[in-house]
């Protein structure tokens, strides 16, 4: 297959959307969530949508479909919690490893069901790691600053164990995503660079993280520049932001991002804010509108979605991509 890297010096890729959206319309029940072989698991697992790589195969790789249908270059592995961390909260710590695997042989399987039906546009599966539900830089605990509910070490091995899995169930690339805290991805980025030396492997590792607000900051207080300097050690194939918010509000931070580094850069903003319901009103066309923005001004070598977005979205996102020239490399300053 043709390497990622040979593809993006090309044209813009574009990455899938929303998993979770998706997985709404199904209205599976906790039945559904567990099946048979789950069944008897004591905490409720209602909402955990890693399983869903196990217990509802073909709803996923249905899902992986749509977004490669749409015209999507790069699909998300079903593994945002795939962590033993995040999955202690389902009592499903034992089964990390299979659900990373599985999920991983999912979307490679359908991307290369794609790629073989279309050699000149070939498609490609970022492992998705995601920050978990606890953070190493702060506390959660307001009267006791110094308390932290997880240790580097702890976040290391983890996220190691999900980097094997999704190492041997066929990801192109790592996609560390959705960071809030600068030290749970460089755990994550650390495990990843001591999987791929132990295996001699060479899969190129994205990270995208998140502004949080109209700060201008990650949660855990870092401003753009700062958190692309943090991460900079390590040989990334790019970097970007996603979630959190909509692609008016995310252009200005992923411009800053796109003047001070060489690697490419990625952007997978939600469809808008969320309405008092949750909910995500944003429509395909607005979307396009305001990611066409990105595409003029040369920001971006991957765009996509996150929250709210759908395969109609990434339809229109794809379909304007094709117009424009990617970014080029910017240097460090």
């Amino acid at each position: 297959m043709e390497k990622i890297k040979d593809v993006l010096k090309n044209r813009i890729l574009v990455l899938d959307g929303a998993m979770g959206t998706m997985l709404q319309d199904y209205r599976f029940s906790e039945e559904d969530f567990r099946g048979e072989r789950f069944k008897d698991i004591a905490q409720s697992q209602k909402g955990n949508n890693d399983l869903l790589s196990l217990t509802q195969p073909e709803a996923i790789a249905t899902i992986h479909a749509k977004y490669l249908e749409a015209g999507a270059d790069i699909i998300e592995t079903n593994t945002f919690s795939g962590t033993t961390i995040a999955m202690a909260d389902y009592q499903l710590e034992e089964f990390v490893y299979e659900l990373n695997f599985e999920s991983a042989r999912i979307a490679r399987r359908v991307a290369d069901e794609f790629t073989a039906r279309n050699p000149e546009k070939p498609r490609f599966v970022a492992g998705s790691m995601g920050p978990t539900n606890k953070t190493a830089s702060m506390s959660p605990d307001v009267n006791d600053p110094g308390f932290r509910a997880v240790t580097f070490e702890e976040l290391r091995l983890a996220y190691k164990q999900q980097a094997e899995a999704l190492a041997d169930g066929g990801v192109d690339l790592f996609l560390v995503e959705t960071v809030f805290d600068t030290l749970n991805a460089k755990a994550a980025l650390f495990a990843i660079e001591e999987v791929k030396e132990e295996r001699g492997l060479d899969i190129p590792v994205m990270i995208s993280g998140t502004i949080t607000d109209a700060s201008g900051r990650t949660l855990s207080g870092q401003t753009v520049e700062a958190f692309l300097i943090s991460v900079s050690h390590i040989p990334l194939l790019s970097i970007g932001f996603n979630c959190a918010l909509g692609a008016d509000q995310l252009l200005p931070y992923v411009k800053r991002l796109a003047k001070r580094t060489d690697a490419y850069v990625s952007a997978h903003p939600n469809a808008g804010l969320p309405n008092h319901f949750g909910e995500y009103d944003q429509t395909p066309e607005q979307m396009r509108e305001l990611i066409r923005k990105y595409l003029e001004e040369h920001v971006v070598n991957i765009i996509g979605g996150c929250c709210g977005t759908s395969p109609e979205h990434i339809k229109a996102i794809a379909e304007i991509a094709e117009e424009y020239e990617p970014r080029k490399n910017a240097v460090l300053v």
